[in-house]
């Protein structure tokens, strides 16, 4: 086995002796399950509501029909991704702040460098483990989430369906994986491990919190519930006519929005999981055709992070001592 091999192994079993880990992500699973439970119990007074609308109209004999309300099981994952979206992200830079901080704290980074191994081999092999790890942690979410649906929302994942959440969970471990690689990276940079902490907090505050809320902030249709041009009974046609004389506008909006990989991470998951009602039921491909610009945005942010944290970790770094 390979140096880095060994670090990987390694990292994996210091993670999975640690309670805070196994702590942190029962955490997010129970909020995964329990977003999944709100949004079938909001589906089901929703359905009652309908059921007593119409038993109204039955007695005073109308003959007018409503629209039953529909079923779609992916969309009662909505809360669960945004947990993962907030609360995963904050998991992941507890991880990769720990990779390191764990071996400073032990005093055993000097014997790691008694040894001869490449100079990348420890940073490698560390952020395998956690590309492991966290492959493990998103599988099991996805099959906690997949009972959760057919249980609770009474309704089964199709084989389509399936396929769909595989690209959302890929998308997640992306996502996390991101953040695990910039804690390490900070965490090797700065002198005291306390400092990069606050500053991957920080970054975190800015990109998951900040800058989406900005955004939406900005998009006026997010001002009323339901949509403004819904409220509004406008049309369609017309939405898009007004839409026209603002793009300049809306081009600035969605170019904020998208520095934010954790809005990349939203519109992608959202949109295979049919989240969002113009994705709904709709083929991958017409999916794909809207989501392969933030897709291939979020593997370079992905690309960006493990190169920070490669290049960064080095022996010098990881070796000098705190003033």
């Amino acid at each position: 086995m390979t140096r880095a091999g060994v670090f990987a192994r390694k990292e994996l079993r210091d993670l999975g002796r640690h309670r805070i880990v196994w702590i942190l992500g029962a955490t997010l699973a129970l909020a995964v399950v329990i977003a999944v439970v709100v949004a079938s119990l909001a589906f089901r007074a929703q359905m009652a509501d309908y059921q007593a609308y119409v038993a109204d109209l039955a007695s005073s004999g109308s003959a007018v029909t409503a629209a039953a309300p529909q079923l779609f099981p992916l969309q009662l994952l909505r809360g669960g991704l945004e947990y993962v979206e907030i609360i995963g992200a904050l998991f992941a830079i507890v991880v990769g702040y720990g990779t390191i901080a764990r071996e400073a704290a032990r005093g055993t980074l000097p014997l790691i460098y008694t040894r001869s191994h490449g100079p990348r081999a420890l940073v490698i092999g560390k952020l395998l483990g956690i590309a492991a790890f966290w492959a493990a942690l998103v599988t099991v979410l996805v099959l906690v989430a997949g009972v959760t649906v057919a249980l609770v929302g009474g309704s089964g994942l199709t084989v389509a369906d399936a396929f769909r959440l595989a690209i959302a969970a890929a998308a997640a471990w992306v996502y996390l994986m991101f953040w695990s690689a910039v804690a390490v990276g900070l965490t090797a940079t700065m002198r005291r491990p306390g400092t990069a902490l606050i500053l991957a907090l920080g970054l975190w505050l800015a990109i998951v919190l900040i800058v989406p809320q900005i955004g939406d902030t900005m998009d006026p249709d997010n001002q009323v519930p339901g949509g403004l041009f819904k409220a509004l009974a406008i049309a369609k046609p017309d939405e898009l006519a007004v839409l026209a004389h603002f793009s300049h506008y809306e081009v600035t909006r969605n170019g904020l929005e998208v520095t934010s990989i954790s809005k990349l991470f939203e519109r992608i998951s959202f949109g295979f999981l049919g989240i969002k009602d113009k994705y709904n039921q709709q083929s991958l491909g017409f999916v794909w055709a809207d989501m392969y610009r933030y897709t291939w945005a979020m593997l370079a942010l992905l690309t960006a992070g493990l190169g920070f944290a490669v290049s960064v970790t080095t022996r010098t770094r990881l070796l000098r001592k705190t003033a």
